[in-house]
């Protein structure tokens, strides 16, 4: 069964990455204008790569004038990141340690706050170049190297500290916001082998996946890379991605899908009893994830401008409405709301509006949260039963269908009442272009996903293996693993 859906999923990707590969450049849209350079002033420079300055999900168009330090955009800025941060830790571990069993409690929020510290070393060394360094369409460089043109330095000539700007904020918390992504991207996939992969291998793969998978990603859509919108090597135009929804949700979603089945179900699955060990520890983790999602959608806008606030209140809408439709759903087909049900809902609004944020209107925002609430519910609920992969805290259920979702959505509602111009969207009259590109980006992120997360467990399987023996599962990770317990009573 395993080799089955392996087989099926395998096919599927790399149908979608040549349909990626095979749309026409003729398509892209009119590229921006080319940078302009621009001198140092006072104690402050600019960047000399591609950073984006109106907001990480559009094609950077450099200021005329020379940087210029805004401290209440830095101000924001470092508050998002902190948010970003906490979604992380104390938000994500909570979430997704309270769902699994009591013996596996620790395990799971080790993962999240190990990852914490192992995803910043690989950022700083390397992660952050290979995502915005260079103008290259496929691959970053290696100019922001050990945090080389990123980092102070002193001027001798003119006797003065210089920090690199990009735009307004010093490159220094664009780094650091940026990273904040990095981190939590790969503790959604610990979601779909929660309770029965090795730490080891869970820590290897990691830093494999952020640096083959991610940084890619991450370049190819914030860095003006074959999935940038309106770039010159764009594939079908590019797609619109303001926070992350193929960047984040879909390549952790369509990766943990893989893992999940690539793993294996855990030990009983389906007769033993599995249910979340703490929902009171799932609440309140939906409910930190909700506030810090703020910093992830609005400080995505990197300025605080109307675009943040345009970003910060669909955000919410979006993820009200996700919570009161998946709850209605259990309501309807079940008897009974469940508090899981409502948090988990939120989650999918959350998750829905990212790539859309910057670019839709609250209105559009509430149908496409009670959108992704229903089809996350279906996913979850159904479809996942009807399969039955193990996808243990349903990381591919809620991210992944819920980011393909509002990827597609986006270029649905897209409005130029938010981005200017001539209509863009097809809800307003722009014509299916940028549908056409959103599918595309879709297309080329799961296949790339698939392919890169298949060759990279194949590969730890073989050299150090992915799975605990089964006594290690029996008795749970927290002992076996890390040799301590969640709960002591005695």
């Amino acid at each position: 069964m395993r080799t089955f859906f392996l087989r099926r999923l395998f096919v599927c990707a790399v149908i979608g990455f040549m349909a990626g590969l095979l749309a026409t450049a003729s398509m892209a849209q009119d590229p921006g204008e080319e940078p302009s350079e621009n001198a140092p002033v006072g104690d402050v420079q600019p960047a000399e790569n591609g950073l984006p300055n109106l907001s990480q999900g559009e094609t950077q168009i450099e200021a005329e004038e020379p940087a210029q330090l805004d401290t209440g955009d830095n101000a924001w800025m470092m508050v998002s990141s902190a948010l970003v941060l906490f979604m992380t830790a104390p938000g994500l571990a909570m979430f997704y340690s309270g769902l699994v069993r009591k013996k596996n409690v620790l395990g799971v929020m080790m993962q999240c706050l190990f990852l914490m510290g192992l995803m910043t070393v690989v950022w700083a060394l390397w992660g952050y170049s290979l995502s915005f360094g260079g103008d290259n369409p496929y691959f970053g460089d290696g100019e922001f190297l050990f945090m080389n043109n990123v980092q102070a330095t002193f001027n001798a000539e003119t006797q003065s500290v210089e920090i690199p700007m990009a735009d307004t904020i010093p490159m220094y918390t664009h780094m650091l916001f940026q990273g904040m992504f990095f981190i939590i991207t790969p503790a959604l996939i610990c979601g779909a082998f929660a309770e029965r992969m090795k730490f080891s291998a869970m820590a290897v793969f990691s830093v494999l996946w952020g640096t083959l998978v991610y940084c890619p990603l991450c370049h190819w859509v914030w860095d003006g890379g074959i999935l940038a919108h309106g770039g010159d090597a764009s594939l079908a135009g590019g797609a619109l991605d303001f926070a992350g929804g193929t960047v984040v949700h879909i390549s952790s979603g369509i990766s943990a899908l893989v893992c999940a089945i690539f793993v294996g179900r855990r030990l009983g699955y389906g007769h033993d009893d599995m249910r979340p060990h703490n929902l009171t520890y799932t609440t309140l983790g939906a409910a930190m994830l909700w506030v810090g999602w703020f910093g992830f959608n609005a400080g995505s806008a990197l300025k605080a401008d109307g675009i943040a606030a345009n970003a910060f209140a669909v955000t919410h809408f979006s993820a009200a409405a996700g919570a009161v439709a998946w709850a209605l759903m259990e309501w309807i087909l079940r008897g009974k709301p469940s508090v899981l049900g409502c948090a988990s809902g939120a989650v999918a609004g959350l998750v829905c509006i990212t790539p859309a944020a910057g670019f839709v209107l609250p209105m559009p925002a509430l149908a496409m949260g009670a959108a992704a609430g229903i089809v996350c519910y279906y996913t979850c609920a159904v479809m996942k039963q009807k399969m039955g992969y193990d996808d243990s805290l349903d990381a591919f259920g809620v991210h992944g269908v819920g980011g393909t979702l509002g990827a597609v959505l986006t270029g649905v509602f897209a409005t130029q009442n938010i981005m200017g111009g001539e209509p863009i969207g097809l809800y307003e009259g722009g014509g299916a272009t940028l549908l056409i590109g959103q599918v595309v980006a879709v297309l080329v992120t799961i296949g790339f996903s698939v392919v890169a997360t298949l060759i990279l467990l194949k590969l730890i399987d073989i050299v150090i293996g992915l799975r605990v023996t089964q006594e290690s599962e029996i008795r749970g990770l927290d002992i076996s693993e890390h040799g301590e317990e969640g709960y002591i009573f005695t």
